[in-house]
């Protein structure tokens, strides 16, 4: 593999606006003789946000994987930030900027809320195994100030400082959502991918997420790419989207016009719900319900 710095060839993504933070070229999956993902090319500009939609089994978390490192590609290349990251390990990619939280939670039930965090700063560190036993000034200063920035982030995602010593088992579901979103920020990410952040929030958490994505954005400049099922909270937070199905991309385009693409209407509901889907739409942009 060649890691070293490689400026990608120009993405097919029309209509999106800004440097590209990550790239990728004709990315396939293929799990023995199943096409998970197939020909793939696909860019998120910098201080965007991005969703990839699709019903499911269509290869968004697969998708995901490879840009994480879980994957590697059978086929195609990944670039961030101008390298080369095709196949690299996911904590070499974590260091490169790259976060992501998962479909099914994934916390350290048995830490608390701010030893969770604590541990996402762990790649950032200097102190190693000896630092952490002979315990020089310096090593108690770095993890005076890992623990400090742990209750900023913690604070930042709407966890209360009553909380931070409680262990995350027993948080709340909403609040174990961000929990694991302020862990992957400890990282200091360039860009977050969020796998169905909002699956299992009611109505208010979901709009609380939705507003924290923008703010996210707006205040540290960081990148979002997101799987969500809720076309309510992708319709109202993203810039661009692109539809997956049977792990082909089959639109992309601005919510507008993806919420008009026949090809999506199809893959969600079928021919048949074509106009229903069209009726839906309208009723939820005049406010009214599902």
């Amino acid at each position: 593999m060649n890691e070293a710095a490689t400026t990608p060839a120009p993405s097919s993504d029309g209509g999106l606006a800004g440097r590209p933070l990550l790239t990728t070229e004709n990315v396939t999956k293929v799990f023995g003789g199943l096409v998970a993902v197939e020909d793939i090319t696909f860019q998120i500009p910098e201080r965007s946000i991005v969703s990839i939609i699709g019903p499911n089994g269509a290869g968004k978390t697969t998708f995901f994987n490879m840009l994480t490192g879980l994957y590697r590609p059978t086929y195609g290349r990944v670039y961030f930030n101008g390298r080369n990251v095709t196949g690299r390990r996911p904590d070499l990619i974590m260091k490169d900027g790259v976060a992501r939280t998962f479909q099914n939670i994934r916390l350290f039930a048995t830490m608390t809320a701010l030893e969770n965090v604590m541990v996402g700063q762990n790649a950032r560190m200097r102190a190693g195994l000896f630092g952490s036993i002979l315990r020089m000034p310096w090593v108690r200063n770095e993890e005076r100030a890992v623990e400090q920035k742990a209750r900023e982030t913690l604070s930042y995602v709407g966890i209360p400082e009553r909380q931070h010593e409680q262990l995350s088992v027993n948080l709340s579901y909403g609040d174990q959502r961000r929990l694991e979103i302020a862990r992957a920020l400890a990282s200091d990410p360039k860009l977050l991918l969020l796998d169905e952040p909002t699956a299992g929030m009611n109505p208010q958490e979901s709009a609380e997420l939705t507003a924290f994505m923008r703010r996210l954005r707006d205040e540290r400049g960081v990148t979002i790419l997101l799987i969500e099922h809720d076309m309510q909270v992708v319709m109202g937070v993203s810039e661009h989207i692109t539809v997956l199905d049977h792990g082909q991309k089959i639109a992309e385009g601005t919510p507008e016009e993806v919420r008009e693409n026949p090809r999506v209407v199809e893959a969600y509901l079928g021919t048949q719900g074509g106009k229903d889907a069209e009726a839906g739409a309208t009723r939820r942009e005049d406010g009214g319900g599902v």
